[in-house]
């Protein structure tokens, strides 16, 4: 019984979900997901930055490079981008350095670096 019931309860929030998706317009000021606008490819621009898709879902975002990309690391304390990553083959146990990220995409699958060591890793798509 604890399986149908499991199975209703996932049914459910799968047709309220459908069921947001399509209620309505968009509010004013908020584009759609995926769409493409040219106030915010400016305003993007402005900010030395690229208007493009990211992600799986290929939704619009103003990627921003960062000043210290590239730079060793071995805390995302210490990245602008808030982000240090190892580059390295396998999982090392001990201290590693990392590499602060070039930009503010942040899709991608990475490797993060905290206190000098392995954090673990962290897929964002």
């Amino acid at each position: 019984m604890t399986i149908a019931r499991g199975l209703l309860a996932c049914l459910a929030l799968l047709f309220c979900t459908a069921s947001l998706a399509s209620a309505g317009p968009v509010p004013p000021g908020r584009p759609a997901d995926n769409s493409y606008s040219p106030v915010a490819e400016r305003q993007c621009r402005a900010h030395h930055g690229e208007y493009r898709r990211v992600c799986m879902l290929g939704r619009y975002s103003c990627v921003t490079p960062f000043r210290d990309a590239g730079h060793a690391c071995i805390d995302s304390s210490q990245c602008q981008g808030h982000r240090c990553i190892y580059r390295g083959d396998g999982h090392p146990v001990g201290p590693v350095i990392g590499h602060c990220v070039a930009n503010s995409d942040p899709c991608g699958c990475f490797t993060t670096v905290e206190h000098g060591f392995i954090a673990g890793g962290l897929c964002v798509d």
